[in-house]
């Protein structure tokens, strides 16, 4: 019974949500109301933004309370997640991985390689950034970003 008496009494004991992050929330954010739906694709980078982004989804920073959830399929998915710089070999996948996911689609590139192919920029194997293969809505720069700037790239796409 001590027990019961102490959890009443204390109530509820958490941490205060961090402000909101800079930017204003995509204009996408508005149809997806409230919760996307996550698809990661790494393009060809050196698994750095991979780490990072399963740091995000756990305990820790804990992407899921503002309505981001992963999956494995692109016909679920709202938002892909495009990691590293594209290869020869990703660039069709990529872009057949774009055109499943329904619209509103919003496709992020994460990490400074997904932007301007970072390290791997000049290497024969590599097709070109990210934009230079489908349409990008967000960029997240970082070697590899920080998860608290995937979740706050997040944050803007589900406007939570």
């Amino acid at each position: 019974m001590g027990l019961l008496r102490k959890i009443r009494t204390t109530g509820r004991v958490a941490e205060p949500a961090p402000p909101p992050p800079d930017g204003e929330p995509l204009p996408a954010a508005r149809a997806l109301r409230g919760s996307a739906r996550v698809r990661c694709v790494d393009a060809g980078s050196c698994n750095g933004c991979e780490i990072e982004i399963a740091a995000a989804f756990g305990p820790v920073y804990d992407a899921e309370r503002y309505g981001a959830r992963l999956v494995a399929s692109p016909r679920h998915a709202d938002v892909a997640l495009v990691t590293g710089p594209v290869t020869r070999n990703m660039a069709e996948p990529l872009r057949r991985t774009v055109a499943a996911m329904a619209e509103p689609r919003i496709v992020v590139a994460l990490g400074d390689c997904a932007i301007d192919r970072g390290e791997f920029a000049g290497g024969h194997g590599i097709e070109g950034a990210v934009a230079d293969v489908v349409p990008v809505d967000l960029a997240v720069p970082g070697c590899p970003p920080e998860p608290d700037a995937i979740v706050a790239a997040l944050r803007r796409v589900t406007g939570r």
